[in-house]
């Protein structure tokens, strides 16, 4: 054991020096809570470092099963959507507007209104980053378009095993697709997500059926790996697209009434013959895990989010004097203030600017074009992307964009040579 140990320490060391981070094997089921006094500095994202891609993975999660590929960025559209000053990577805020509020410490975030659509202020809104759980907003469009809510569903154990945080499905159980619904919108269960994609052909199609959806309706940063949010190759998504999604749901008003239910009785599941000594699990109160909904006056509720390599991210929304008011948030941490209190801020905020202030606007499906990408292929450095257009700072980032592709490649051969010198260690113990 003591040479697995020595064999073990070492590869990490050299995981460490092959990729950005160490690997974490395993995603947690619940975003940490504490708060820290640990110092901080606003990422500067004013030279666009995540224009085509989410920054390399820390973990094993997005290389592709054997046989797959990752697939190459999304096409960037020459001409930001949602308006010219969207092309910016930096903050973006109205002219004459007072400073942004302290402690807001996500990589990038817009906020925006609900009803007019406007974008009131923005950091690197079309940056692109991993959504975590709020690309749950996606799956319950897709559900609430395709399902009949009232039809009853018998979950399997395939369901109830669903990797990451759960609800609490068990095999057998009965459910309503409104109570998946809620197990999927207020609890952010993998569980009902991999039920609901179950009756949507399966995990691959809900995937397809999603990114179709926010292809149509302008999120162009967006592509899902996972109708739950787990990461996985290609995963991406921007705080602007995030918000024109949110914009979307928050007008079924199902949705609506989802993600503002504070608690809901929610039902158990009976024993399995099959283990010795197994109960019946009785139903239970479920709560929503949107800590927004119960601190922030006129609240709306919101989506949470979080995994190794998304970080902290968050979606909220708030009606006050007759405006309702958004936030997305991405890579994020707890630092120095939870994820929910930083959105908060940003609410007060753009409360205080006054109707009509914008600085760019959510499309709406119908005024969204063909894309025309400034670049036709995964950059290399042979072979750099041509940008045609859109700010100078985006347009820089592009033609050196393959600098982001080739840490991702060497993270992933990196993980890969660990995993296998991980494997032939154990062999070799066994041997010996």
């Amino acid at each position: 054991m003591r040479t697995i140990s020595r064999v073990t320490a070492a590869l990490a060391t050299t995981a460490v020096l092959l990729t950005t981070a160490g690997p974490a094997f395993a995603q947690p089921i619940d975003p940490p809570t504490e708060t820290t006094t640990t110092p901080f500095a606003t990422p500067n994202t004013n030279d666009c470092p995540f224009a085509t891609s989410p920054p390399p993975a820390i973990d094993l999660s997005e290389v592709p099963a054997p046989g797959d590929t990752v697939p190459p960025p999304l096409p960037v559209p020459a001409d930001a959507v949602g308006g010219e000053s969207l092309g910016q990577c930096g903050t973006v805020t109205p002219d004459g507007a007072p400073p942004l509020p302290a402690d807001i410490s996500a990589t990038g975030w817009v906020l925006s209104d609900l009803d007019s659509g406007d974008v009131i202020a923005a950091k690197d809104p079309h940056g692109r980053y991993r959504p975590a759980s709020t690309i749950k907003i996606l799956l319950a469009l897709v559900a609430l378009e395709e399902l009949d809510l009232n039809t009853t569903v018998v979950a399997t154990a395939e369901d109830a095993n669903a990797e990451g945080s759960a609800v609490g499905i068990g095999k057998g159980g009965v459910y309503t697709n409104f109570q998946l619904m809620q197990g999927l919108v207020m609890a952010s269960g993998n569980d009902a997500a991999h039920a609901l994609a179950a009756q949507l052909g399966g995990d691959a199609a809900t995937v397809a059926t999603m990114n179709a959806e926010a292809k149509a309706l302008g999120a162009l940063d967006t592509r899902t790996a996972t109708p739950s949010g787990l990461d996985g190759p290609g995963m991406s998504s921007s705080a602007y697209d995030l918000a024109l999604l949110f914009r979307t749901a928050m007008q079924n008003p199902t949705f609506a009434e989802l993600i503002s239910t504070e608690t809901v009785q929610f039902p158990g599941f009976p024993k399995d013959p099959t283990i010795p000594d197994d109960v019946d699990r009785p139903g239970f109160t479920l709560s929503n895990d949107n800590q927004l909904l119960y601190n922030y006056d006129g609240a709306l509720g919101g989506k949470t989010g979080y995994t190794d390599d998304a970080r902290q991210t968050f979606v909220g929304g708030a009606a006050k004097d007759g405006r309702r008011l958004a936030v997305t948030i991405m890579l994020g941490d707890v630092l120095p203030i939870r994820p929910w209190e930083q959105a908060a801020r940003l609410l007060d905020y753009g409360f205080e600017l006054p109707p009509g202030t914008s600085v760019g606007t959510l499309v709406q499906p119908e005024s969204v074009g063909e894309v025309t990408s400034t670049r036709t292929a995964a950059p290399t450095l042979a072979s750099p992307p041509s940008a045609t257009s859109g700010s100078s700072e985006r347009e820089s980032a592009l033609e050196s964009g393959g600098d982001t592709a080739i840490r991702v490649g060497i993270g992933i051969f990196g993980a890969l040579v660990v995993l296998g010198l991980l494997l032939w260690a154990r062999q070799l113990s066994r041997k010996r």
